[in-house]
């Protein structure tokens, strides 16, 4: 081989370095090797690691199975109990979350499309995960986390679902993870229709709001079809949260976040410029509706229906499950009977006198911030929407002048307090003020009502007496109006249902009806003299007496025993009739459950309640029908299938899907018979008595046929007055909580249920019977009426001085041969002489006297 010019020779290696060469390359090649199959392991490891903690972390996932049956039997969402007045007018809501649900088929596609543009705008086309939003969310959330601040995730609408529904809303990496594998199966388990119905029935909004409906309902008082585009575009700006923009609060947060949704809204092709145009510029006013009655003075009506509602169905179907529930309550007479009942209470306790400023504030300092604390104390409110709370600043002369809260200023002349003459000891009061300084002084904090002129204003204090007014549907038991009080807010004891009292004179009817189905007739006399009778060992005598102290009539017939309320006329009655024969008639028309047979209570001293008195009357106007009293008519529930009914009646037909000619149903009459319709009649007719000639005369004002009895118990301490028109029965009880004396008025008459009740009763049917034509009372088959003298109940000439319209049942009126005698007890005669009634030798003791 030639060698080139100019070359070097190569070195020859040794044999112990070739091999040392090769030494080092395969130590390498072994080194590389092994640390690709530890780079393997350990990526094994890792996949290992991951996918045991995958296991671990999602081996308890619950089942999307679980949302299949949401709304239905399955899967029941809290939802708010309603309960509605007859006109729709919601009386009460009950929730632990406000909710109203809404299926799928019954959400708007605008309400739809507001929220998926808001919250997630690639709702319709990914998989339960959107890649490139969690791409967007997770460099936005690297700033928020180096900023201290917590990252905001990217989930979307079904992610949403998977954590409200099956998950929690914890930070953490893991959850995330699960939530992400659910919404994929939920994605493909479930329509997108579905998914929304599961997410707009659940989202939290704000205001009580769970669920877009009740969101429309509570921030602008509609339905979700009647919602306008930036009204739904308001409600899509609350998800990412409520409170940071409440429309109260935050206006411009809230303003802007809703313009925002609008834009997004027509990025998406959903409306179109104009109407996002015209959207933005729509003020932002939300109309919030307080959790509640929509209307006002029903709080004791609707307390008694959540205590039934949660006496037959417990608290969790109460709160939670979304009872539709129908009370009887007429708003109309509603208002009549509350506005009637504080009337009447005020006019009582301005007969007693001003009992002075309750509360005072110093003038030297932030006055108006003092008043403000003081207003908003629950105990020191009234509850009467018109009275405001005023501060005393100064007098100009009989001028009172007025600071309020607000800053305003009035007037509170003398006509506004001239009334108010002081109260004194034992129920006595002092002359009539001259000055405002026998009112009020700098500093009084006053109660006040608009009256007069612009700007003045009229006295007012919450009275110390109180009392409960009822109306009721004579025919079927249904309430149609009740007030328990005077004001809610001042008390919550419910006087028509809870106060046990005693009813007095408004008891006697049932001893005549007792009496007229025993042989007597309303021409029957007995004797009203003085009754004295025996009352057992240790007991002693008993002398009742007359309201009109010793005033007597002799022999009266039973009408003007009654008509006058006469006790003594009504306690020998009832000792000749004997008490076991009268009792079973109050027990049978629902005045009470068991009545003791003692004399005394003829003369209504056995204590019952408001609402039992007039249901009891009520069975005198229609016939002697057996009805309960009721608050509601029908309840439903979340399906609306009705789960109870006041009307207990099965009417065949009534729900044929079909007309084909065929006659209307007819519902039976399947109330029980508890009085001889015959009697029922003739106490109508002499319960009309009462208002046309006796202690109800007063009633008279109203202008209708009207009928009933004025009730004073012991001392005047509850006074009564329970009547009806042919289709109306209404009761009013007044006295103090704690039982006392209603003492005299300022004309040193007695208060009693004449003075005090029946003008009650009178303002109300005025009201209610306004429009009403004057309906005459229904006469009960097998009655005679003859025209007869009312004081001597002898048959006259129609048209003679003092003649009235007597019913009889028939073979009954005076001289016919087959009237039947007086079935009479205790060893009595017709003419009322009884034995019985003298002292026993040795008493020496006196009884108390009589109940009015």
């Amino acid at each position: 081989m030639n060698k080139q010019p100019g070359a070097f020779p190569k070195p020859k290696r040794s044999l112990r370095e070739s091999a040392k060469a090769m030494n080092t390359g395969s130590l390498l090649r072994r080194l590389m090797l092994y640390a690709g199959l530890g780079a393997a392991a350990l990526a094994l490891m890792g996949v290992l690691a991951v996918m045991f903690w995958l296991y671990t972390v999602t081996r308890d996932l619950p089942s999307v199975e679980a949302l299949k049956n949401y709304g239905t039997d399955g899967m029941h969402p809290p939802v708010t109990t309603r309960v509605y007045a007859g006109n729709g007018t919601v009386l009460g809501e009950y929730a632990s979350q406000s909710r109203i649900f809404v299926p799928a088929a019954f959400i708007p596609k605008l309400v739809s499309q507001a929220f998926t543009s808001a919250e997630d705008r690639n709702f319709y086309s990914h998989p339960g995960i959107d890649p490139s939003g969690i791409l967007r969310a997770a460099i936005k959330d690297v700033g928020l986390v180096l900023e201290g601040r917590r990252p905001q995730g990217a989930s979307t609408i079904t992610q949403q679902v998977a954590r409200d529904f099956l998950l929690n809303s914890d930070v953490r990496f893991s959850r995330k993870i699960r939530e992400a594998i659910l919404a994929v199966r939920i994605d493909a388990t479930y329509p997108k229709d579905k998914i929304l119905e599961l997410y707009l029935n659940e989202i939290y909004l704000g205001e009580h709001s769970y669920g877009v409906a009740a969101a429309a309902l509570n921030y602008f008082g509609k339905s979700l079809d009647e919602l306008s585009i930036p009204e739904v575009a308001f409600l899509a700006a609350l998800p990412k949260g409520p409170a940071n923009y409440d429309p109260r609060f935050y206006h411009q947060a809230a303003l802007d976040r809703r313009n925002w949704v609008i834009d997004q809204m027509a990025d998406n092709g959903y409306i179109s410029d104009a109407q996002a145009a015209a959207a933005k510029a729509t003020p932002l006013v939300a109309q919030m509706r307080a959790l509640g009655s929509q209307t006002a003075d029903v709080d004791y009506y609707v307390e008694e229906v959540r205590r039934l509602l949660y006496a037959r169905y417990g608290a969790k179907q109460l709160y939670d499950g979304g009872l539709q529930v129908r009370a009887s309550l007429d708003t109309r007479l509603q208002n009549y009977a509350v506005s009637a009942l504080r009337s009447g209470l005020v006019r009582y306790d301005r007969r007693h006198g001003w009992r002075g400023a309750k509360n005072h504030i110093a003038l030297d300092g932030n006055w108006r911030a003092a008043l403000t604390k003081l207003a908003s104390n629950p105990a020191k409110q009234s509850g009467i929407e018109t009275w405001k709370m005023a501060v005393v600043t100064g007098t100009e002369g009989k001028d009172i002048r007025l600071g309020f809260a607000d800053g305003t200023t009035g007037v509170l002349p003398y006509d506004g307090y001239k009334w108010a003459r002081p109260e004194l000891k034992n129920q006595t009061w002092g002359a009539v003020p001259t000055e405002p300084a026998q009112v009020a002084r700098p500093g009084d904090v006053l109660y006040v009502e608009p009256e007069g002129k612009p700007g003045q204003f009229g006295l007012r204090q919450i009275p110390e007496v109180n009392g409960a007014i009822v109306a009721m549907d004579p025919h079927t038991g249904r309430v149609l109006a009740l007030s328990g009080g005077f004001s809610y807010a001042s008390s919550q004891f419910d006087r028509a249902m809870q106060a046990m009292r005693q009813p007095g004179s408004s008891f006697k009817p049932f001893v005549y009806a007792a009496a007229l189905d025993n042989g007597y007739t309303p021409a029957s006399k007995v004797l009203d003299a003085p009754f004295e009778k025996y009352m057992g060992p240790g007991q002693g005598v008993w002398r009742p007496g007359n309201f009109e102290k010793g005033e007597y009539h002799g022999d009266t017939t039973l009408r003007r025993g009654i008509e006058l309320s006469l006790n003594l006329l009504t306690v020998r009655l009832a000792d000749q009739l004997g008490m076991d024969k009268v009792v079973p008639y109050p027990v049978r028309m629902g005045v009470y459950d068991k009545l003791p047979p003692m004399l005394a209570n003829s003369l209504g001293a056995y204590e019952t309640t408001l609402i039992r008195m007039v249901t009891g009357y009520s069975e005198f106007v229609n016939g002697g029908k057996k009805i309960s009293a009721s608050l509601i008519d029908r309840i439903q529930d979340r399906t609306g299938r009705t789960i109870w009914r006041h009307d207990g009646r099965n009417c065949e037909g009534c729900n044929d899907p079909d007309w084909h000619g065929q006659q209307e149903p007819l519902l039976a009459d399947v109330r029980e018979q508890v009085l001889d319709p015959r009697t029922a009649y003739q106490m109508v007719s002499i319960l009309q008595g009462v208002v046309q000639r006796g202690t109800g005369r007063s009633v008279q004002a109203v202008g209708k046929p009207l009928a009933g009895k004025t009730g004073t118990s012991q001392d005047s301490q509850s006074v009564w007055f329970i009547g009806f028109s042919p289709d109306l029965a209404a009761g009013v009880y007044v006295g103090f909580d704690n039982p006392r004396t209603l003492g005299h008025d300022q004309i040193g008459q007695e208060e009693q249920g004449a003075t005090v009740s029946a003008p009650i009763f009178r303002d109300f049917m005025k009201g209610a019977l306004a429009d009403a034509p004057p309906t005459p009372f229904r006469v009960a088959p097998g009655i005679e009426e003859v025209t007869v003298d009312w004081i001597s109940g002898n048959p006259v000439p129609a048209g003679s001085p003092g003649a009235i319209v007597e019913a009889f049942k028939a073979g009954t009126a005076p001289g016919e041969v087959n009237a039947p005698a007086p079935a009479l007890a205790n060893g009595a005669d017709a003419s009322g002489n009884n034995p019985g009634r003298t002292t026993s030798p040795g008493s020496g003791e006196e009884g108390t006297g009589g109940l009015y």
